[in-house]
């Protein structure tokens, strides 16, 4: 009875760490995107804004290695290490669900963070090299033009309604951007900016928290048949 019992315990433990595996897949994958998003504006973020998709990377992997030491124990049969595998996970579920709420708390603070940001560096724009380059991946990516609109640039020194180069979808032959052109960015970066912040923020919360839910319900319901079985 034992032995058919672990037996059956071997095949769920199989499907679960399966499972886990590909959980930790989309941890790394997700936690990675977001922080290559994050890292073409880190002149506009703050340095803790990166601890979230950091975070979700470390647990990914994490993930990882335990579903392989989880593969182990029911390949040995081994009732220490299975027990061990799901204490593990238990602890995983803990660090999942603080990078899913550290996620969510981050939308909050989005707003001023931006704002503060971009009214700093607008004014860098012409002396510092990495700030404009910044700026200019910035405009040309999320289609907009200065901090609320196109005027923002002549308040710090473009004259005749020029405006930056990546302000404009195209630029004709021997010219420069023009704001009254019909090429130039009608948006501001700082409303676009703070959405597609917030939606990585939010992506990053419902990852964490989601797979963090269903990895406990997994968890659970294979302790309890490992518990009827001994």
């Amino acid at each position: 009875m034992v032995s058919g019992g672990m037996a059956c315990v071997k095949y769920l433990l199989f499907l679960f760490n399966l499972i886990f595996a590909i959980t930790g897949i989309v941890f790394i994958s997700v936690g990675g995107v977001i922080l290559v998003v994050y890292s073409g504006y880190s002149n506009f973020v703050d340095s803790w804004f990166f601890a979230a998709p950091i975070l979700m990377i470390i647990v990914g992997i994490i993930v990882f290695l335990v579903s392989f030491f989880g593969c182990c124990g029911a390949v040995k049969e081994n009732h220490c290490m299975i027990i061990t595998f799901s204490v593990l996970l238990l602890l995983i579920f803990a660090l999942e669900l603080g990078a899913g709420i550290t996620g969510y708390m981050m939308r909050g603070e989005v707003a001023n963070m931006i704002e503060n940001r971009l009214n700093g560096t607008l004014r860098q724009y012409e002396i510092n090299s990495d700030i404009r380059r910044s700026w200019d991946i910035m405009q040309h990516d999320l289609q907009c033009c200065g901090m609320n609109s196109p005027s923002d640039w002549p308040q710090i020194g473009f004259r005749d309604n020029t405006v930056p180069d990546s302000c404009c979808k195209e630029i004709p032959a021997q010219s420069r951007c023009d704001s009254n052109s019909i090429q130039v960015y009608g948006d501001g970066c700082m409303i676009k900016l703070q959405s597609a912040i917030e939606n990585n923020a939010m992506i990053l919360g419902g990852v964490g928290i989601g797979i963090a839910l269903i990895q406990v319900s997994f968890n659970s319901t294979y302790l309890i048949i490992l518990l009827k079985l001994y």
